[in-house]
């Protein structure tokens, strides 16, 4: 017989540390390889962890709601043979960065005493990253300037050893005016704003938030702080594109086994708007502005819990109608069944939300941090509607749209907001009927 240990998985570049959410077995079951035998969440996505080996679960180490760094071990697995040990070390973190983390600890823990002083913000510092600042002895009012890389702007093991390493080669870079931290969480230059305190009765339920409810509530509130948003409102015919695609669907399923929707052939409009307007499919990063090379469209997925997430179609562009359909269908279902990786849900630049699927003619999107457009669609509707022709103007019925466009105000004016969604419309209005993919 043989042990091995099952170490934290790496699951995403990004990604650093998982939260141990639930063992889906217990010490002394039998698993199979590839079995999934428990469930961790990062701040991009809830994922089932597969077992690496075949046997028994021998010891369980990590316990629910511990965060576990990318590599440490979370169990030990008894086998049946030898196991050689992997060399694989994609899954891993940098070895060099472990030693030197661990170092950092033992010289906190033997050779200084320096405290680490209160700041006024409720930041929370993992126990190995305090043992890092306090021996070089980085006040948390210090810490609190640092930007973090991980959950919830966490600080994480690699974001101290890089600014140790910066603070004493005097390479640290000046501070900007707003602290804008990854991706996920923009903290604003002012506090934010209290709550005002819910009244509640003996007869009212209380249902408490769950993670990924949090951090939805989180991003949202912090893009309306940094972003002023603005909405312009397109309403479209798109009796061509509904015609076409009540002709072409059965020869999708047949041909290609894909189910058509009206998403991907939206999306497709989008992109050959994005790549006419390329300045929509920019990002902000303080006074900077980064006009992003790839098209990564993200798409809002409504969850079965009441939860939203957003798979990213990375490279869009390169995607024929074809293309665009398989991904749409397989990130959705994926997502619906909670089988994303982490890698899926990241580098978005332009994201759609189909609202019409909830039945909603229009809404007013969140932008996506730190994208600064977002495109909402309305549901199709049979409307009369005046149709010229060479021989007179006549009532007709039609199938029209409304797109709704929420731009980020700072570097998006309002001709490029509007001109933008009206050339999605455009291209759905003009839709090649003829076309056989």
């Amino acid at each position: 017989m043989a042990t091995v240990e099952l170490v934290m998985p790496k699951m995403g570049e990004s990604v650093m540390e998982g939260t141990i959410l639930n063992w889906l077995k217990n010490e002394g079951d039998v698993i199979e390889e590839d079995e999934s035998i428990l469930e961790v969440a990062t701040d991009k996505v809830d994922t089932e962890i597969p077992s690496t080996h075949a046997g028994i679960l021998k010891k369980i180490l990590a316990k629910d709601g511990d965060v576990i760094e990318v590599g440490k071990p979370i169990a030990i697995i008894e086998t049946d043979g030898d196991v050689e040990a992997s060399t694989d070390t994609e899954d891993v973190p940098d070895q060099a960065i472990i030693e030197e983390a661990e170092k950092l600890v033992e010289a906190a823990v033997s050779e200084h005493s320096t405290s680490v002083t209160e700041s006024q913000s409720d930041r929370f510092y993992s126990p190995l990253v305090r043992s890092i600042a306090q021996a070089e002895g980085i006040a948390l009012s210090e810490l609190d300037e640092i930007p973090g890389s991980g959950l919830e702007s966490r600080l994480t093991k690699s974001d101290m050893l890089d600014y140790v390493k910066q603070r004493k080669q005097g390479q640290l870079p000046e501070k900007p005016s707003t602290k804008i931290v990854t991706q996920h969480v923009v903290e604003s230059t002012r506090p934010a704003p209290k709550g005002v305190p819910a009244v509640i009765s003996g007869e009212d339920e209380i249902i408490e938030m769950d993670r990924m409810r949090k951090m939805i509530a989180e991003r949202m509130v912090a893009s309306k702080q940094i972003a002023p948003h603005v909405t312009s409102f397109v309403e479209a015919d798109v009796s061509s594109m509904v015609s076409w695609r009540g002709k072409m669907k059965n020869i999708f399923m047949e041909r290609d086994g894909q189910k058509l929707t009206f998403t991907p052939i939206i999306i497709e409009a989008v992109v050959r708007a994005i790549k006419d307007y390329p300045m929509i499919n920019v990002q902000v990063d303080g006074d900077r502005i980064i006009k992003k090379k790839n098209i990564n469209v993200g798409i809002a997925v409504a969850l079965p819990s009441g939860n939203l997430i957003v798979p990213v179609i990375h490279n869009a562009d390169q995607l024929n109608l074809i293309g665009l359909t398989q991904k749409v269908n397989d990130l959705a279902k994926r997502a619906r069944d909670n089988k994303l990786k982490p890698d899926e849900l990241a580098g978005g630049t332009y994201t759609v939300s189909n609202v019409g699927s909830f039945g909603n003619v229009m809404g007013t999107p969140i932008i996506m941090q730190p994208q600064v457009a977002i495109l909402a669609l309305g549901a199709i509707q049979k409307k009369p509607a005046v149709i010229e022709t060479p021989a007179g103007d006549f009532i007709g019925i039609r199938h029209k749209m409304f797109l709704s466009h929420s731009y980020d105000h700072r570097v998006v004016d309002g001709a490029l907001g509007g001109m933008f969604v009206r050339r999605v419309a455009d291209y759905l209005e003009k839709f090649d009927t003829d076309r056989v993919s």
